[in-house]
Order: C-alpha cells, then sequence, then structure tokens
C-alpha cells in the first residue's frame, strides 16, 4: 500500500467525495472527526460506509480517520465502518502504542464479522497531538502488525500547550514543531512504517507547498497530507524519485550484488557504502521495484 499522497475528504460531504475519487491520491482519509461537526457525526458514518461499498471504483486506497479514544465516539464509528473496503483507519490523538492496541483489539472481532481476512485493515497514527503523545514515540517500537505510518500534527498540540502560533513571521514551524515532526521522523524509522508529513494548510500556494514537500522527502519523510485536491499532483512529483535517482539506485544495488564482500564501491565517481545502499532500495522500493 502506497502511502505517498494521503487527501482528506470530510466524511459528510458527498460532492468533495466525488472531488477526491479524481484527485491521484494514494489514499482517501474519510474525515469523521474535525471535519465532521458533532451534530453531523451519525449521518457522516452512515455515507462513509455507503462510499466504502464503492472501494472497488475507486482508485485510491480508503481510509477513516475516527473520532479519538478519549470520545464516546470511537466504538460506533469502527462499527460502521470496519467492513470490505476499507483499507486503514487514522488514528488521532493517539498517546502511545497502548491506543493502536486498543484500536487494534477493538477491530479483530468487527474485522472478523465482516468475513475480512485477519489484519487486513491497517493503523496509522497522528503521533504528536497531545503532550503525552511526546513521550511515548519511541513506544511504536516494535510495531504492532496493523500500524504502517506515522504522521504528526500541530494544530491540536498547540492548542493543548497554550501556543498563541506555532509559525514563524517567514512560515517556518516554531522549536516545538520542528522538534515533534523531528521525532514523528526517528520514531517511524525505528518502527521501520512509512513517515508521512503533516498538512500545508495554504492550499493556493502551490511554490511553498513544492518547497516544503522537497524538504520532507530531503528529511526523510515518504508521503505527505494533502487537505485540497489541487495539492495531490504536486505532492506526488515531490515524493516520487527522479528517473536519475532511480537510475543511480539500480547501479548501486547491482555493483553490490556484483560483489557481495564488498563494504565500499566506486559509483559514477564516488563512492558508495552500505548506508548508501540502504538508502538506493529503499528509491527502488518506492518505485515499487523489489530486489
Amino acid at each position: 500500500m502506497r502511502l505517498r499522497s494521503l487527501l482528506f475528504v470530510p466524511g459528510d460531504s458527498e460532492r468533495k467525495f466525488a472531488k477526491g475519487r479524481s484527485a491521484g491520491a494514494d489514499v482517501l482519509i474519510l474525515d469523521l472527526e474535525d471535519a465532521v461537526a458533532p451534530s453531523m457525526k451519525a449521518a457522516a458514518r452512515d455515507l462513509v460506509a455507503g462510499w466504502l461499498c464503492e472501494a472497488d471504483d475507486v482508485e485510491a486506497s480508503l481510509f477513516v480517520r475516527v473520532n479519538p479514544l478519549d470520545t464516546s465516539l470511537t466504538t460506533d464509528d469502527l462499527a460502521a465502518v470496519v467492513r470490505p473496503g476499507l483499507a486503514g483507519i487514522l488514528v488521532p490523538k493517539a498517546n502511545g502504542a497502548h491506543d493502536i492496541a486498543t484500536i487494534a483489539g477493538m477491530i479483530d472481532p468487527l474485522e472478523a464479522a465482516a468475513g475480512m481476512a485477519p489484519g487486513a485493515v491497517k493503523i496509522m497514527v497522528v503521533a504528536t497531538e497531545t503532550p503525552q503523545a511526546m513521550f511515548a514515540l519511541g513506544s511504536y517500537t516494535p510495531a504492532h502488525p496493523r500500524l504502517i505510518g506515522l504522521t504528526w500534527g500541530a494544530e491540536d498540540l498547540a492548542a493543548a500547550i497554550g501556543a498563541t502560533d506555532n509559525k514563524e513571521p517567514d512560515g517556518q514551524w516554531t522549536e516545538p514543531y520542528r522538534f515533534a515532526r523531528s521525532l514523528c521522523l526517528f520514531a517511524s524509522a525505528s518502527a521501520g512504517v512509512v513517515p508521512v508529513d503533516t498538512l500545508y494548510a495554504d492550499f493556493r500556494d502551490g511554490a511553498g507547498l513544492e518547497a516544503d514537500c522537497r524538504r520532507a522527502r530531503r528529511d526523510g519523510f515518504l508521503g505527505r497530507i494533502a487537505i485540497h485536491p489541487d495539492q495531490v499532483d504536486t505532492i506526488n512529483r515531490c515524493f516520487t524519485p527522479s528517473d536519475e535517482e532511480v537510475a543511480h539506485a539500480r547501479r548501486i544495488v547491482d555493483a553490490f550484488a556484483a560483489n557481495p564482500d564488498a563494504g565500499t564501491l566506486g559509483i559514477d565517481g564516488k563512492m558508495v557504502d552500505i548506508p548508501h545502499l540502504k538508502a538506493a532500495l529503499k528509491t527502488l522500493a518506492a518505485v515499487g521495484e523489489t530486489v
């Protein structure tokens, strides 16, 4: 399952689902949480359940962002959406791996009752939205069998700690949120799951989005959340290795395959070693090549 571009779709909007399904995103996140007013939660569940029945006609994988465990809504959310067509659950405001174990335990019987293969429903976590979560990022290692990715969020964290803003005048994150972003990246690598960068709020700023995506990929993120269909093409382009990168990665992999006892080799006039081989393998995996 590719987690390069993940587009939020409000769970109470047929129009936005229709638009989102043609956006080219790898994943559509059908949102039952922040995008849906309390009075619309039940209706949104019904809509999302119906959309999941259309999964065979949607190129994207379908995830659902449920309401947090500290609400009274999670059980009903899962009961409505764990059915064929559901690829994954996005868990918001998680405080650590114990929350993932709880969610997974709730999914298990629903998955079986729906006739789905055990473990078919994957879990992705918004891992930095509470102060407690910041001290628990290491708990995702070893990864739960359902866990496939971690992302991070700044808005709820800012509200929780009483920040008046989370951005510098130039638009860059302030120090607490740079810290959260970095810890999410390290936690993902430690757990062996996909690191996904948070959303870029100004959906009209295509140039800013592209620059920020390129920084994110440089740092190690493999995908990004989108809040508007117009952002998807830019995210897909930025997180897809170029033909030159893929060709270079193949040369590294082929060279080490031809010299299995070597620790260092010369490729394209530069010395490469085992960390470069690991990076090359990740590049090839990003375009669906297995070695």
